[in-house]
C-alpha cells in the first residue's frame, strides 16, 4: 500500500513538471554542485525577484517528464546534480542569472537549455545570457524609432530659427 502512494506521488510531480515545462517559454539546466547555501539562498532570491522559478530536481523524474514531452535531447544531461531554472515570461533571464551567478560563484555549470520549444546547448545559453534584457531591447527600438522623427523636429526647427534671423 505505501508503494502505491510513493508512486502516485511521483506520478504527481512527474505531471507538475511536465505542466511547467509546457508553459515556459526557455529553460536552463544547470549543474549547482559546490554552493553554499548563503550562495544558494542568494541566487533563489535573485530568480524571484525576477520572476524566475528555480527548483532542484531528480533526474530521473526530469527526464520522464522530458521525455513525455517529446525532448529526448536531454537525457545526456541529466546526471549529477540538476537545477531548472525557468520563465514563462522572459526567455533571457534564466539563461542570464545562471551565467552571472555561474561566473560570480566559479561553482555552477550551465548544462543545456531551451528556448520556444527547441533545445540549445551550453554555448546557445552562454551566447543567450549576453543578449540584452527585454526593458532594453524595448528601450533601444524606441530610440531607434524616435531618432527619425527628433532629426526632423531640429530640421524644421532650424530651417524655422534661420528664416526668423533673415
Amino acid at each position: 500500500m505505501a508503494s502505491k502512494t510513493i508512486r502516485e506521488q511521483k506520478e504527481n510531480h512527474v505531471f507538475e513538471i511536465q505542466s511547467q515545462l509546457s508553459s515556459a517559454k526557455a529553460f536552463v539546466l544547470v549543474d549547482y554542485k559546490g554552493l553554499t547555501v548563503a550562495q544558494d539562498t542568494e541566487l533563489r532570491n535573485t530568480f524571484r525577484t525576477n520572476g524566475v522559478v528555480y527548483r532542484v530536481l531528480k533526474n530521473r523524474l526530469l527526464k520522464i517528464a522530458l521525455n513525455n514531452l517529446g525532448y529526448t535531447q536531454f537525457d545526456e544531461s541529466l546526471n549529477g546534480t540538476t537545477a531548472l531554472a525557468f520563465s514563462t515570461t522572459d526567455v533571457i533571464a534564466p539563461a542570464k542569472i545562471i551565467s552571472e551567478k555561474a561566473f560570480a560563484f566559479k561553482k555552477m555549470k550551465i548544462k543545456c537549455g531551451m528556448l520556444e520549444g527547441a533545445f540549445i546547448g551550453e554555448e546557445q545559453c552562454k551566447e543567450l545570457a549576453q543578449l540584452p534584457s527585454r526593458e532594453v531591447l524595448i528601450a533601444q527600438l524606441l530610440a531607434m524609432l524616435q531618432a527619425p522623427i527628433a532629426s526632423f523636429a531640429r530640421a524644421i526647427d532650424a530651417i524655422a530659427k534661420k528664416k526668423a534671423e533673415a
